[in-house]
């Protein structure tokens, strides 16, 4: 007999069940089959007309719930309410050439949506609160990231030199390597990879390791290349996947993750800090209403 996938279902159960899907019974795949073909049917069905709609026993549709994490029935239907409360989920927001620019732009914003929710319901703040302790005890920082991930890493160098965290983001791959290679005791390398196979980074992170630096990994699996070298694993899991007109919602989570960061490093900071930090946004303020006027 099958135990549940999970104990205790992720507050999105229509992305729950689409990564659950293939570990299932053939019986119960029917009934999830059924779910993300049409949940606002499912919603409003009783057990006797969701056995009727899969073709399944009513047995098999409580069985179906228990795999999946929920503690019955009527659970089920709680939690495939708040999914849908989110948006389309992302089983069904698949852009194809017929959609209209209106479709278009409601089905990425449903799939931002629903993909920032559960990289939120995945994320480990143990491990944030670690990398802000860790990030303010620094005697510098070097951030790592390519592609997708270098437009992170520069939104992160942008953030932490406003917080007295010295912090450097070099583009060049080149540059990279010698930045990883002079690191040392005491400074901090943080990695942007969202796959956490990216050769390149995986390097970076091993050579700024062997310098005696932390690495913090901000990536989408603890189970990766990358991981493997770091002392600090932030985990940003979303629902990316390889369609074409996927949006990059890995890139979206991880520039959240790197906002959460910086704002609880600028709250740890001291009172001087904050003020220096009050002091620069008000010069910002200033200069912008001289470029207006």
């Amino acid at each position: 007999m099958n135990t549940p996938v999970e104990t205790r279902a992720p507050r999105n159960i229509l992305e729950a069940i689409r990564m659950m899907r293939p570990d299932l019974r053939k019986s119960d795949r029917k009934v999830a089959d059924v779910v993300l073909e049409n949940p606002d049917r499912i919603l409003n069905a009783t057990v006797a007309e969701t056995a009727d709609i899969a073709e399944v026993s009513q047995p098999t549709v409580i069985r179906f719930c228990t795999a999946i994490g929920c503690e019955g029935f009527q659970d089920f239907k709680i939690r495939l309410a708040q999914s849908l409360a989110l948006g389309t989920p992302a089983t069904q927001s698949a852009i194809i050439s017929d959609d209209t620019p209106e479709q278009v732009a409601a089905k990425i914003f449903d799939y931002t949506i629903t993909s920032l929710d559960w990289a939120r319901h995945k994320l480990d703040m143990t491990q944030v609160n670690e990398a802000v302790a860790l990030i303010l005890g620094a005697r510098s920082l070097e951030i790592f990231g390519f592609g997708a991930s270098a437009i992170v890493a520069q939104d992160f160098q942008q953030k932490f030199p406003l917080l007295g965290v010295p912090c450097h983001a070099t583009m060049d791959s080149h540059q990279q390597l010698m930045a990883a290679s002079m690191m040392r005791p005491g400074d901090v390398a943080v990695t942007i990879s969202n796959t956490g196979e990216t050769l390149s980074i995986v390097e970076l992170a091993r050579l700024a390791r062997e310098q005696g630096a932390k690495v913090i990994a901000i990536t989408a699996s603890a189970d990766t290349a990358l991981a493997n070298y770091a002392d600090l694993l932030i985990n940003v899991e979303t629902l990316e996947n390889t369609d074409l007109y996927t949006p990059t919602t890995s890139r979206i989570a991880a520039l959240v993750a790197v906002d959460i960061i910086s704002t609880l490093v600028a709250r740890r900071l001291d009172r001087v800090e904050n003020q220096k930090l009050i002091r620069m946004k008000r010069y910002l303020t200033q200069i912008r209403r001289n470029q207006i006027f």
